[in-house]
């Protein structure tokens, strides 16, 4: 049996627990300059806030809910993250971790399995604070099915276990909160009738190729009851890693652009080198605001830069960054928004190095990025960074809603007056 544990409404659910106050209360959490909502407490929902509106047209229902406002704090949430996760871990034989608040689980050889997942999730909510759901079925998909249904319970555990049990739920499952089914085959399901999980197992094998690749044929394999995925323990190499930041304020100034673009640069090496990666390709993007009329020009632009050899080295990611921004720049334009990708990304273990390069620089420049990574997870982000990467970052994000980092930084844990 696979279970699935989900965090019930994580991001609302770490404001909440250094916070009792606002426990029933509607919370929202915006995305990067506090722009849209992209996290919703219960009592949100209830009041018709959708995901992804911006905050300034809900801006009555606000003030005439008192909902509270937050802005994202992905320093706490994913400290939070790695507790829950940290938990799940030490009592499972196998854990997958598919996101910032959901984690796969394989029960094989644990008995009785829904009294586990009910004491799973009592030892998390004691030890983190955060509520989970969990669903268990015989595979994946189906354990999204399940922990979609105990969401709704009062236990927070619902567990599919028969034949008998799948093809129940399935009959009023609908078909768009099925795992894998996009709004594209959504539309083309609803088209062709099929409204339920139920009905997309009774087509046959061929047809589901056809109309949904070998992808959609094991989707619904597993939704008749069959394990096409196992509980991947390793953590995958990511295929690209993406820093992208809308600016706090507009910027012209090429010195100011060049401090964003290499902070997002360096971010996205220290992330390559926390997976153990090397990468061969750089995309750069800079872009003014589409959606503001001035007299200034509408320009996006962006490059593509193919290194010599693999690599993970901040010095070479973030200079060949600089070099390809002087030739984006135009003074003539208000930036808005940057961005940096990393992608044709390898083992570091499989790395080439030139016939020419100097070994023993090489060996330094490791250490140099060892030492400099420890002591930012140390003292905490971007306390040793390049002088490029600048000081004052006056186009930084805005975040007025932003609470404390009670877990991570000293200066900003709780105190309690007496």
């Amino acid at each position: 049996m696979i279970a699935l544990v989900d965090c019930n409404n994580f991001y609302a659910s770490c404001e909440r627990i250094f916070n009792p106050k606002i426990y029933d209360k509607p919370i929202i959490i915006l995305s990067n300059n506090d722009g849209c909502v992209i996290a919703r407490s219960n009592e949100a929902k209830s009041l018709g806030i959708k995901m992804g509106i911006p905050a300034f047209k809900i801006k009555n229902i606000i003030k005439n809910h008192n909902v509270y406002v937050f802005s994202t704090n992905f320093t706490l949430y994913g400290d939070f993250s790695q507790r829950v996760m940290s938990v799940i871990a030490n009592n499972v034989p196998s854990i997958e971790i598919y996101s910032i608040d959901e984690a796969f689980m394989d029960l094989e050889g644990i008995p009785k399995k829904k009294k586990f997942a009910l004491e799973l999730r009592k030892k998390i909510l004691k030890w983190t604070g955060i509520p989970v759901s969990i669903g268990v079925a015989p595979n994946k998909t189906l354990s999204k099915v399940a922990n979609h249904i105990a969401k709704k319970t009062n236990s927070g555990i619902y567990m599919i276990s028969t034949s008998n049990d799948i093809k129940e739920e399935l009959k009023i499952f609908p078909i768009n909160k099925i795992w894998g089914v996009g709004n594209k085959f959504y539309q083309k399901l609803h088209y062709k009738k099929i409204n339920t999980a139920y009905e997309l197992t009774q087509k046959s094998d061929k047809w589901i190729q056809t109309n949904m690749s070998i992808t959609g044929l094991k989707m619904v394999k597993e939704l008749r009851g069959e394990r096409c995925h196992n509980v991947i323990n390793k953590q995958k190499l990511k295929k690209s890693i993406m820093t992208s930041r809308t600016f706090g304020n507009e910027i012209n100034d090429f010195i100011e652009l060049a401090q964003a673009i290499s902070t997002y640069a360096n971010i996205c090496a220290a992330k390559l080198r926390k997976q153990r990666g090397c990468a061969k390709t750089i995309y750069i993007m800079i872009f003014t605001n589409p959606f503001k009329n001035n007299n200034k020009l509408n320009y996006k632009a962006q490059k593509m830069i193919s290194l010599s050899n693999h690599t993970d080295d901040s010095f070479k990611i973030v200079s060949s960054c600089i070099t390809a921004l002087k030739s984006l720049y135009r003074r003539d334009c208000l930036y808005k928004k940057g961005g940096v990708i990393l992608s044709d990304i390898i083992p570091k273990s499989q790395t080439q190095i030139s016939l020419f390069t100097n070994n023993l620089d090489m060996v330094k420049r490791e250490r140099l990025m060892l030492a400099m990574d420890q002591l930012n997870h140390n003292l905490g982000k971007e306390k040793i960074r390049f002088a490029v990467n600048g000081f004052k970052k006056e186009w930084g994000m805005k975040q007025a809603n932003l609470s404390p980092c009670y877990t991570t930084r000293i200066k900003e844990l709780l105190r309690i007056k007496y």
